[in-house]
């Protein structure tokens, strides 16, 4: 042994760790130590998983479904998947070859980099993005090429901006709609400024979709996959977590084209062998009818609380929220405070004992801003709203 002693592999220094889990973990050791935090940094609704998916999955280990199950999913659960797609999205996707479940969207992420990006190819991602998507695509060898998302813009990225960051390395486009942090529902004409793109410099596109039932203000969640030409290069990443509050079941699914369902089945063998049995099952309870009355209300009073929260926001001096979209958070410009969002996210859970995460771990373009989950509990919510208006004041 070295005098220094055995070192851990030099990737892991490279990668930051996830600041939404981080920020959630250090909220929980607070609460441990007697103190009374409300946590609005990790996107997790108050409401548990509906009960009616949870019967579904109980059965299912009951009744002795406690076994792996093939690699690409159980063919209850895709077919289960397929109807959904077909049903809500307008995809005719074939169970056998469009379909893989997934430990999550984090899962199918990291399925699909590895299966189309080689070491040293780059990924054009959007800035601000989901905290996990830089880190993977580092972890699996590839550089992540940001262009900014500007709040002047919508939160939406203009053509020549996109088509000016493609090189010779370009491999794929990463986008996330609804939109994680800024609360973006792309438009047809925001999915074909992507599509012109991809198809010209034939680039795979990968879409994490995992808000997809969470829009807002009658709006409607379109795939990129439906788009022209983009059926055979979109990997289209969804899940349970947000839209039924299933976060720890872990469990989604991808659709994607043939050629690269065989790479990312290998990849699952290796590196998780399957999604779980009886989480597969309960979540395929989840689709085999029209929306349960339990869910639809749900969402319902999501989009209230959400509505309630910007809006309030708007209302404390110095910082502002547009209204989101989708999803479910409130991306707050806190830029007139004069603070960096790091310093007030750490002094509001300090002071204030309310948890969100600062806007600079999404990306540089995230700075100045703070990200809040409007889905929490009405009392915490509006507790919540005094100890972020007295932190400010």
């Amino acid at each position: 042994m070295s005098e220094k002693g055995i070192k851990i592999a030099s990737r892991i220094s490279r990668i930051p760790s996830s600041a939404t889990v981080r920020i959630a973990d250090q909220a929980a050791e607070l609460k441990r130590q007697g103190k009374d935090v409300i946590d609005f940094s990790a996107g997790r609704a108050a409401e548990h998983s509906p009960l009616y998916i949870n019967r579904a999955a109980a059965l299912a280990l009951l009744n002795g479904d406690t076994h792996q199950t093939m690699a690409q999913g159980t063919p209850v659960f895709r077919e289960m998947v397929a109807r959904k797609l077909e049903r809500d999205n307008g995809i005719k996707a074939d169970p056998e070859k469009n379909i893989i479940a997934t430990l999550g969207c984090k899962n199918g992420l990291t399925l699909a980099i590895f299966s189309t990006v080689d070491p040293g190819d780059e990924v054009i991602v959007e800035d601000p993005c989901f905290v996990s998507y830089n880190a993977t695509i580092g972890l699996c060898g590839g550089i992540p090429v940001a262009v900014p998302l500007r709040e002047e813009n919508e939160f939406r990225w203009k053509k020549e901006d996109l088509e000016g960051a493609v090189t010779e390395k370009t491999k794929a486009i990463l986008i996330c709609s609804p939109h994680n942090p800024c609360g973006t529902v792309h438009t047809e004409e925001d999915l074909d400024v992507i599509s012109d793109v991809a198809i010209k410099h034939d680039l795979w596109v990968i879409t994490d979709e995992i808000y997809e039932r969470l829009t807002l203000g009658g709006r409607k969640h379109i795939c990129l996959a439906t788009r022209p030409g983009m059926a055979e290069r979109t990997i289209t990443l969804m899940g349970f977590t947000k839209t039924f509050s299933m976060g720890g079941w872990r469990i989604g699914f991808a659709y994607v084209p043939e050629t690269v369902l065989g790479s990312m089945v290998i990849l699952q063998q290796h590196m998780m062998t399957c999604a779980g049995s009886f989480t597969q099952a309960g979540a395929a309870a989840a689709f085999q009818q029209d929306y349960h009355p339990e869910v639809k209300e749900m969402w319902e009073e999501w989009e209230k609380r959400v509505d309630y929260v910007t809006d309030e926001i708007n209302r404390i001096p110095r910082i502002s929220c547009h209204k989101p979209e989708g999803s479910f958070y409130a991306w707050i410009n806190i830029k007139k405070t004069g603070e960096s969002s790091v310093v007030l996210a750490e002094r509001l859970l300090n002071e204030q004992y309310i948890a969100l995460v600062p806007g600079s771990a999404f990306g540089k373009t995230g700075e100045g801003y703070l990200r809040m989950t409007c889905v929490k509990s009405r009392a915490d919510i509006n507790e919540g709203i005094i100890r972020l208006s007295k932190g400010i004041s």
